[in-house]
C-alpha cells in the first residue's frame, strides 16, 4: 500500500505469486472437477444432461394441457418458464451420498429437475402449472391455480399441518372414497397400478396421498400426492419425499441461519453504513465527495441488472402484475439504499485511509495510475486462482469433518435468468460492493477501536461471512468457516496491494465461478459469454491503462528484492 505523496506503484513478486496460483488452479481442477463433493456432486451430470428448450418446454405443457386438462386458449399469453427443483429431495440424497445412485435408477422416471410452465386461463381467472422433465419434457406434475382464498393461502404456508386444514376446507364435504374414485384415473394416466399403492391418506385429511413401496431409496419412499376443488383434481405430484428427520433438521438449521444473516450481518452491515456518513463526514479534508460516485453507478447498474434478468423467477413466484410491481418496486429502494452506502462507504474509507498517511485507492490524475490498475488486474487474477485453490481445499475438509452438503437454489439457476449469459454481472456488484464496505472502510474503522489490525479484519470478515449463510449449505455454520478464510485472504490483499487489488480479485473470483455456470449451460452463446466476463476484467485493466498517464514508469513488471508482510502490531500515532 503506497504512503501519501509518494509515486503510486505496486510491487508484488509475481513469481511467487504465479507459482501459487498455478498451485491453486490445480487445487480447483482436482477437487472441483474431478473428486465429487458436496459443491459438485455430481460433475458428469453438467456435461452429459441434454436439456431442452424452454419454447420445447411450452409445446410439450400445452399438448398436455389441451388434451388431459381441457385448456382452451387458442393463442395464450407469453407463458412464464422457471426452472423448478425438489429442494429436499436433492439435500436428503446429496447428505445420504445417494445422489449417483438415484440419478442411474430413479430420475428419468423421477426427476428432482424440472421446467414449470404457467398457462394463463384469462376465462376462469385462473391458471395452470405444468412440470416438465428438463431433459425428455415429458409432464411429470400440474395444478390448477385459483382464486380459491384457501388454496392460496395453503399454496404458501410453511406449516404442514395448516396447509392440510386449509386444503381439507377448499375439498369442502368430498369423502375419501370420492377421492381416490376422482384419482383413479390420473393414477392410470401415470402408469401406475392400483395394486402398486397404499393410502396414506386417511378420512378427515386434506388431498389425497400414496406410496409406492416398491419405489424407495434410502428412507425416501415414492409419493403421489392429489389435492382436490370441486369435485375434481386439482393438483398432481409424483416425487420421492425426504424423510421427516432431514425436513426438522433443515428447519432447525434455517431458523439458525435467520438469526445469523439479519442479526449479525444486516445490523453489523446497517451500523457500518451509518458510520460511514459519519466518517465521510469527519474526514471530509482528506477525501473527496465526487470520487465515490462512479463505483457506485456501476454497482448501482449492475445489481438492477442483475435483479431485472431475475424477471422470469420474480413473475413466476409473485404470482399477479401487482405483487410484481411491488416486489420491484421494493427491490429498486434496497438497491438505492445499498448503493448510496457503498458510497459513503468509499469517501469514508478512502477519507480514513489518507489521514492516516495511505493511499488504499489511488486517483486517477496521480502519476503512475494506470500502470498501477494494470499490476492490480494481474495481481487479482493470481490472488483468484489462490483463493479458488484455497476454497476447493476448505470444501474438501468440510464435507470430511463437517459432513457439510449442499442441496438446489433455483433462484440462482442460469435457467431462470431471462438472459443467462448476463448472470456474472453479479461478480461486479459482489466485488465492489463488499470490498468496498467490509475492507476499504471496515477494517480502517473497526482499526480505531480495537488497536489491531488482525481483528479488525477478523471483525468485518465475519460479518461478511454471516451474510452468506442462507445459501442452501449445511450445517449452516459451513459457509462462516469456509469465508472467514476467505475474507481474511482477500483483507490481506487489500492490506499488501491496495483496494483495487482487493476489488480485481474478488471481482475475479466470482466471474470465474458465475462464468463456469453460464458456460455449463453449452451452447454458443452461453460458452462464449462464460468466457467473455472470466477475461472482462483483463480488458477493464487495459483500458484504464492506455488511457491512463504513463508516466513515471511504462515497465510492466520489476525485480522485487522481499515482499514485506503487513504488520498486525499496534502503529506508531498516526499511521494506520
Amino acid at each position: 500500500m503506497n504512503p501519501i505523496g509518494k509515486p503510486v506503484v505496486l510491487t508484488a513478486n509475481f513469481k511467487r505469486l504465479g507459482l501459487l496460483s498455478g498451485i491453486g488452479l490445480i487445487c480447483f481442477f482436482v477437487f472441483q472437477l474431478l473428486i465429487p463433493s458436496f459443491s459438485n456432486p455430481n460433475p458428469e451430470a453438467l456435461t452429459n444432461a441434454k436439456i431442452i428448450s424452454k419454447q420445447e418446454a411450452v409445446i410439450h405443457a400445452l399438448d398436455f394441457a389441451r388434451s388431459e386438462l381441457g385448456y382452451t386458449e387458442s393463442q395464450p399469453e407469453k407463458p412464464v418458464v422457471t426452472y423448478q427443483a425438489e429442494t429436499d429431495l436433492y439435500g436428503y440424497l446429496s447428505r445420504e451420498k445417494l445422489l449417483q445412485q438415484y440419478d442411474r435408477t430413479w430420475k428419468k422416471s423421477f426427476p428432482y429437475e424440472t421446467f414449470r410452465v404457467d398457462l394463463p386461463e384469462p376465462s376462469s381467472k385462473s391458471k395452470l402449472q405444468i412440470h416438465v422433465d428438463l431433459s425428455t419434457g415429458k409432464v411429470v406434475s400440474f395444478k390448477r391455480m385459483t382464486s380459491s382464498t384457501s388454496y392460496t393461502q395453503a399454496d404458501i404456508s410453511t406449516d404442514e399441518q395448516a396447509r392440510s386444514r386449509l386444503v381439507r376446507a377448499a375439498e369442502g364435504d368430498m369423502t375419501l372414497e370420492a377421492k381416490e374414485q376422482t384419482a383413479a384415473a390420473w393414477v392410470k394416466r401415470f402408469g401406475f397400478k392400483p395394486s402398486d399403492l397404499k393410502l396414506a391418506t386417511t378420512e378427515g385429511e386434506g388431498g389425497l396421498k400414496y406410496t409406492v413401496n416398491d419405489k424407495k431409496i434410502g428412507s425416501s419412499v415414492l409419493t403421489l400426492a392429489f389435492t382436490f376443488e370441486d369435485g375434481n383434481v386439482r393438483s398432481f405430484t409424483q416425487s420421492f419425499s425426504a424423510p421427516s428427520s432431514y425436513t426438522d433438521y433443515v428447519k432447525k438449521q434455517t431458523y439458525w441461519a435467520n438469526w445469523m444473516t439479519y442479526a449479525g450481518y444486516a445490523l453489523f452491515s446497517l451500523v457500518l453504513g451509518i458510520l460511514a456518513i459519519v466518517y465521510a463526514s469527519l474526514t471530509r479534508r482528506h477525501t473527496s465527495f465526487v470520487r465515490g460516485i462512479v463505483l457506485s453507478i456501476v454497482y448501482f447498474a449492475a445489481s438492477m441488472a442483475g435483479t431485472f434478468n431475475m424477471l422470469p423467477i420474480l413473475q413466476a413466484e409473485a404470482g399477479g402484475r401487482g405483487a410484481l410491481i411491488f416486489l420491484m418496486i421494493l427491490q429498486i429502494f434496497i438497491t438505492f439504499v445499498m448503493a448510496v452506502s457503498l458510497y459513503f462507504s468509499l469517501v469514508g474509507g478512502d477519507g480514513l485511509m489518507r489521514k492516516v498517511g495511505l493511499n488504499a485507492w489511488p486517483r486517477a490524475k496521480e502519476p503512475g495510475y494506470g500502470l498501477y490498475v494494470l499490476r492490480s488486474m494481474y495481481v487479482g487474477y493470481l490472488w483468484a486462482f489462490i483463493l479458488l485453490g484455497v476454497q476447493s481445499i476448505l470444501f474438501f475438509v468440510l464435507e470430511r469433518t463437517f459432513n457439510t452438503f449442499s442441496t438446489t437454489d433455483a433462484t440462482q439457476s442460469p435457467y431462470n435468468m431471462a438472459y443467462p449469459w448476463l448472470l456474472p454481472i453479479m461478480a461486479w456488484m459482489a466485488g465492489i460492493g463488499e470490498e468496498a464496505v467490509y475492507r476499504l472502510f471496515g477494517i480502517p474503522m473497526v482499526k480505531k477501536m480495537v488497536r489491531n489490525t488482525f481483528v479488525a479484519c477478523l471483525i468485518t470478515t465475519l460479518i461478511w461471512a454471516l451474510g452468506h449463510t442462507l445459501y442452501p449449505i449445511y450445517p449452516v455454520i459451513s459457509r462462516p468457516i469456509e469465508l472467514t478464510f476467505l475474507g481474511l485472504l482477500f483483507s490481506f490483499v487489500f492490506l499488501r496491494y491496495g483496494f483495487i487489488a482487493a476489488m480485481f480479485s474478488h471481482v475475479i473470483f466470482d466471474s470465474i465461478l458465475m462464468g463456469l455456470s453460464v458456460m455449463s449451460l453449452g451452447d454458443t452463446v452461453n460458452l462464449t459469454a462464460g468466457l467473455f466476463w472470466i477475461v472482462l476484467p483483463a480488458i477493464v485493466g487495459y483500458i484504464i491503462y492506455w488511457f491512463s498517464p504513463k508516466k513515471p514508469n511504462r515497465v510492466m513488471f520489476e525485480p522485487i528484492k522481499k515482499e514485506e508482510p503487513y504488520s498486525t502490531t499496534p502503529p506508531p500515532e498516526g499511521q494506520l
